[in-house]
């Protein structure tokens, strides 16, 4: 078998969080009498972090970090007490991290998430024994598309770019795995297959329930 790594997006690719990530902003920006179009969730929100996106919500890009922290905190615990009790992982996701490590594939998390929620996600799906290497919002300065959260995520891994597989949902995050190198495939809860091929994914799946090993060989 060929060696490569393998580097997982986690909202919308370990559990499909995006539609009660959409619940919670339109909560939130209700709060604050504001809001957001569906194509500005796409192209803006999903797959960014929440440095970028809450500025742009409030149309203040000078806003301060502690006051982009205090509505971040609040905005990400709604969606937390929204979702406890219905989140689960993707079918066949549990069975593919089984077969990685059985195989001894490295693999980790590099998501734009803050670890709260990486914590709140691998706690109450019982997959916290699974992932030992985790990249999260704090460590990155630039958000996706920017190819930085995967060139660290494979620097993390030891592992080349260009020998590495990213598992992404979302336009940004596709893009920002095709610019640092990696090999994307598209999993297809936020987007569409042919929105994720046309931003560099080389396939699409909706889960995992037919992801092997030997189909990702053939992309390295």
């Amino acid at each position: 078998m060929k060696e490569f790594a393998v580097i997982f997006d986690m909202d919308g690719v370990l559990v499909d969080s995006n539609p009660m990530h959409k619940k919670s902003i339109q909560k939130f920006t209700e709060k604050y009498g504001l809001e957001l179009s569906e194509q500005e969730l796409r192209e803006k929100v999903y797959g960014r972090n929440n440095r970028e996106w809450i500025p742009y919500l409030f149309h203040d890009e000078a806003m301060s970090p502690e006051q982009v922290k205090r509505y971040a905190d609040e905005k990400e615990s709604m969606f937390r007490d929204m979702y406890r009790d219905t989140i689960e992982l993707l079918p066949g996701l549990r069975g593919f991290l089984n077969a990685l490590q059985a195989t001894q594939i490295p693999y980790a998390i590099a998501t734009s998430a803050p670890r709260a929620n990486v914590d709140f996600t691998l706690d109450e799906t019982g997959t916290t024994r699974y992932f030992t290497t985790i990249l999260h919002e704090a460590h990155f300065d630039k958000g996706k598309p920017d190819p930085e959260i995967y060139l660290k995520a494979a620097a993390a891994l030891r592992f080349e770019p260009a020998r590495c597989i990213v598992f992404e949902d979302s336009l940004a995050g596709v893009e920002s795995g095709h610019r640092a190198g990696c090999h994307v495939i598209g999993i297809t809860t936020t987007q569409t297959s042919e929105e994720l091929l046309a931003k560099g994914a080389v396939a699409t799946y909706a889960d995992f329930r037919d992801v092997t090993l030997t189909d990702l060989e053939k992309y390295i």
